[in-house]
Formats: C-alpha cells, structure tokens, sequence
C-alpha cells in the first residue's frame, strides 16, 4: 500500500545572529532571532512497504547528496529508527527554490518537511518534544524549521520562544554569486575568542519596549549578524555592497542571513520589495513573512 504526502519547506532568515560561548560538545551556543518566509521547497514523500527500511532521497539539482547523504535522507532514516517502523519504504523527492549554501536552511528545512510529514503519513502521533529533538538530531536549525513562524533560538538552536508574528512586510532576499564556508567562519569566530555581539540582545529590547514590531518597517529595529564581521574582505564588501543597494531602493533595514552569503531587505509592503532592477547583484526573490506553521 502507498501512501503520498507534499510538504512545503520554507527559507528562514536570521533578523539577528549571535554566537556565544564554544561548548563542550565541540558545538557553539547561539543567540538568533530567525522568521520564516515563503520562498520554500517541494518535498514530495511517499511511504511503500518494503523489506527492512529503505530511504531514498534525490532532488532535482545534480550537485546536491542524494540518498541519506541529503539532510532529508537523514531524517527519514532517524525518524524510522525512533519510531520502530520496520518493513517500509520512502521515497523523498525535491523541488529545490531555496538557493544553496545562501544561510536560508533550504536542508534543514527539506529535513523538517520530511519528519513533519512523516508523522502524518505514518500515523505515529509523536509529541511536539520528540519530534523537536529528532529534528535536532539532524541539524542545528531543523527544530525551527518544524515549527516556523517567528521565533527567538537558544542554544544549538533547541530551545525555541515563540514571538509575535513579523507584520505585514515585503522581504527581497539576494544570493550573490559567492558561497561562504561554515566551518571557516566558526573557526575564524574562534580565532578571535569571545565575540561581545548584542545583536539579538538589542532586538528583543527593542521589541519588547514598544506594541510588538511598531516601527519595523520605518527601520528603526537593530538588525546584526556577528558572522558578517568574520568574513574575509572580499566576501565582506560584497556584502556590504549588496546592502547599500537594498537601501538605495528603499528598504529600511538590511541584514545577512546565516553565515551568508545571502543578504536581504525589509521593505513597508510586498510591492516596495519587487524590484527587478536588482537582479544584477545576484539571484533575488521577493518574499514574505510566514507565520508558525500547523502540524494539520
């Protein structure tokens, strides 16, 4: 018997990003602010019976893994393994939009659409508890990316605090052309010793100060990102360069997302943010804030 399922896999962008302490577990604590937006994936799941457990993962991009190499392989196979579940088969298959290695959790996120789905087609019912930490078992943001929505992140990204939804907003995210290295930033971060960054400090006070996100849109929230002072020069003034360009057009706050290298504009309204004009600076998409997302 087969059953079928399609789960969207929404981008993430950081409004904040700060990394603390490195912990015992070689893993760092972080501080970030992270919102869902509509640019997303289709992850396409189907359950077969089968001998034993078999995953198979393929997308439609040839450079990325397949199989449990793919964040979406790993967490198929995690989730089967937790849950007993012996003697089936799934096929996940991906319709890739999010832009690779941008900061944007397109992996994470496709690996979050799976265990989502696969508790719905499973039948399994697990607590939000368990499947937060199956999420975690695979990557640092696959938790929020269960979940979506607004949400401040602690620790490896684990310990999640709702916060109320962004407004109404329009979002241009531009990918240039260069990749970042993850594990290079970390280390450079490292390098350096204790980073004395408030990004999300400042934010949550600004927040919290005011009816929630009044003035967001008129640019006056602290937007940060402590890995764009850990780029190296070159990286750094494209960067920069894409977010002077995202001001001259008229959005009225800028950040980094992730460890880059995507950048993204806050504009008053959807409209303000559809500016084709932008293309050279790489590849862009206008998007939108999505709220929390329903495990129904």
């Amino acid at each position: 018997m087969e059953r079928h399922l399609t789960e969207h896999a929404f981008a993430k962008l950081n409004l904040s990003l700060d990394v603390l302490a490195r912990r015992p577990d070689g893993y760092h604590n972080m501080e970030t602010v992270m919102q869902s937006v509509s640019l997303w994936d289709g992850v396409d799941i189907t359950v077969s019976n089968g001998t034993g457990r078999t995953v198979r993962a393929d997308t439609d991009k040839a450079n990325l893994p397949k199989g449990e190499r793919n964040l979406a392989g790993k967490a198929a196979r995690i989730f089967l393994a937790y849950s007993g579940i012996n003697d089936v088969t799934v096929t996940v298959y991906i319709t890739k939009r999010i832009p690779d290695q941008a900061g944007m959790a397109g992996g994470s996120s496709d690996a979050a659409a799976v265990i989502r789905g696969l508790d719905r087609l499973l039948e399994t019912r697990l607590s939000e508890e368990e499947l937060l930490d199956l999420c975690l078992r695979v990557g640092s943001d696959v938790p929020f990316c269960l979940r979506g929505g607004t949400a401040l992140a602690r620790g490896r990204g684990e310990a999640l605090t709702d916060l109320p939804p962004l407004p109404e907003c329009g979002i241009l995210t531009v990918k240039p052309e260069f990749s970042v290295s993850t594990p290079a930033l970390f280390a450079e971060l490292d390098r350096r010793g204790p980073v004395n960054s408030t990004n999300t400090e400042a934010l949550l006070r600004a927040l919290r100060a005011a009816p929630p996100w009044e003035g967001f849109t008129r640019g006056v929230w602290p937007l940060g990102n402590v890995f764009t002072s850990a780029l190296d020069p070159v990286q750094r003034g494209c960067v920069e360069g894409v977010q002077r360009a995202l001001l001259d057009s008229g959005a009225v706050s800028v950040n980094m997302t992730g460890t880059g290298s995507a950048v993204f504009g806050v504009y008053p309204t959807p409209a303000d943010a559809a500016r084709p004009d932008l293309t050279a600076l790489g590849e862009t998409f206008a998007v939108t804030p999505v709220k929390k997302l329903s495990r129904n």
